[in-house]
Order: C-alpha cells, then structure tokens, then sequence
C-alpha cells in the first residue's frame, strides 16, 4: 500500500497482504458483472470486510421511524422542469470533501452537508460546519419499538435526530472554530461559533423522480444507503443488484446526471459525496444508478428546512 503512505511489521504484512488479495478478488468479480463502473485498489484494500465494516460502516440506520411522503410534483411539473442534469458543486453550495476518519461519524458529514447547502441556498455565505461539534454534543434519540435509538459519535447516530439536535440547540458550530478530530470527546460547543440554524426538517418521497426534483429545487439531500461494497471502488456508474440490504452509511446527493456506456446504453445516475476524503473514488464522490433502488438510494432520504 506504497501508494496511501501504509507501511506494516512483518507479522501484521501476511494479514493485511491477504486481505489485499481478498478484495483484488472482489473487485476483478465486481469489474466484470459491473462494467459500468471501475473497481481496484484503494485505500482500504488491505481490511477485511468486517473491518471495514466495523471501523466505517458502524450506523445501522435500519431502525427507522414509520413514515410516508406523498408525491410533491406532478407529472406535468416534472416534464416541465426537471432537468436531464444537475449538480449543487456548480452553484457554491458544496463545500469541499471531508474525511471522517477511523470513526463511524458518516451521519455527521451527511448532516452538515446538507444544512450547509441550506444554509448557503438561504442567501447566506457557504461555511463549513462542525461534524465534531455533533460528534461530542448530539445525543439525540427517537423510540423506536420501545427502545430509544440515540446519536453516539462515532459508534453510529442518524441525520434526523442531528436535525432535532441542531434545532433544540440553536445552531451548529463553524468547523473552524470545532475542528474535526475523529474522535468522541467533551461536547464544547460555543454559541458564539454558531455557523448556521436550521427552522426544521422532511423526510422526502422515496420515489426517485419525486427526490431528483425536490432536489434540484432545495439543494442536497441527506440520505442512508448500503456501502459495504464501496470499499473496492475507483469511479464510474455503481451498479450492483445486491447492493441495498442494510443501511449502513450516512452520505449527500449534490446532484444527477446520465451517461451512455460503451454499448450505448443509456444510464441515469445520482452524484453523491462521500465523507471518506478526496483521495476515494470520483475525487471522494460516487455516482450510483439513479431509478433503481440502488444501495438503497431512496430509504431514507431527507433535509433540513429553512
């Protein structure tokens, strides 16, 4: 792993050597049922599935509230409006890649993109927000079949209770005055460092025409999705059959767009920021199949409100 600045004691190299091999597997049977889509070495080459898992896939976000969204648009509105493409990076409402790190603080990033992306939308300058200030503050919880399914830092949380979090709280943190450590530590938020407040929050529909459109009228959407088999991919279009089984990651839609393969097949397809550093798949972004209920996609997309 010359390449990510990786060097292992001769003991640790025979297991991190073999899990190389493991994922090279996955990812040579991933390149040839997935063509549209590259798969190889990256940065976690040399974990196990299950560390991987562990280390950055720890939410289990499954555990959700009952809820349902009717559909906002109708279908004429939508032919009339919604466009083949669109991306939030080209209209100053994205901030940068982040990287969480060896904490499982995915709903965090999620979070904080989205009310930055609001926050800038409402006519106010893009600043980044504290994803440690969420980290070491928000232990919010929802019930959820008698148990109360809390935030926990980096153990896992989920965007709506940072919602509720954010708004109880009056504001979040600027993340220049709230660095990010990627790890729990003492809540030490300052109302003097509030970066932006939110009014409220949505669930949105989980049909994804309904949620191309409400996006590209209000900006990002958080949503939940099922990446455990992120962990070998390089770029192109993610399409996976068996991706969308668990909730598991916590990312942002900035946008959506389509492309025609090699074939010539026509391929519609969400961009969607990653929290796991620039130097991961499309410059730290993945693009999934948009319209089939890829890695989950559409289980639980949702906003906060201005």
């Amino acid at each position: 792993m010359t390449k990510y600045n990786k060097n292992y004691e001769t003991a640790e190299f025979d297991v991190r050597f073999k899990n190389f091999q493991n994922n090279m597997r996955r990812a040579e049977e991933y390149s040839i049922s997935h063509p549209s889509a590259t798969f190889g070495v990256t940065k976690f080459s040399d974990l196990s599935k299950e560390e991987f898992k562990q280390i950055y896939l720890p939410s289990d976000m499954t555990k959700q509230m009952e809820w349902a969204v009717a559909s906002e648009f109708t279908e004429s509105e939508i032919v009339a409006s919604l466009n083949k493409t669109w991306d939030w990076r080209e209209h100053g409402v994205v901030t940068p890649v982040k990287n969480q790190g060896q904490c499982g603080s995915c709903w965090s990033f999620s979070t904080t993109g989205n009310v930055e992306g609001q926050w800038a939308l409402a006519g106010n300058s893009l600043v980044g927000l504290s994803e440690q200030n969420l980290v070491d503050c928000d232990h919010h919880c929802f019930e959820y079949e008698g148990e109360n399914v809390c935030d926990a830092g980096c153990d896992g949380g989920l965007m709506p209770n940072a919602f509720m979090y954010i708004m109880g709280n009056n504001g979040i943190d600027t993340e220049a005055s709230y660095p990010y450590t990627a790890v729990d530590g003492t809540c030490a938020f300052k109302t003097g460092n509030v970066g932006a407040t939110i009014k409220n929050w949505t669930y949105v529909s989980r049909n994804e025409t309904q949620m191309a459109m409400y996006s590209q009228l209000n900006g990002p959407l958080s949503i939940a999705v099922d990446a455990e088999a992120w962990q070998v991919y390089i770029g192109g279009v993610f399409q996976d059959p068996w991706c969308g089984t668990t909730l598991d990651h916590g990312v942002l839609i900035v946008g959506f767009s389509y492309e025609y393969n090699i074939i010539g097949e026509y391929t519609e397809y969400w961009i969607v920021k990653n929290s796991w550093g620039a130097d991961w798949g499309e410059d730290g972004y993945i693009y999934l199949e948009r319209g089939t209920g890829e890695c989950a996609v559409n289980a639980f997309p949702c906003s906060a409100t201005m």
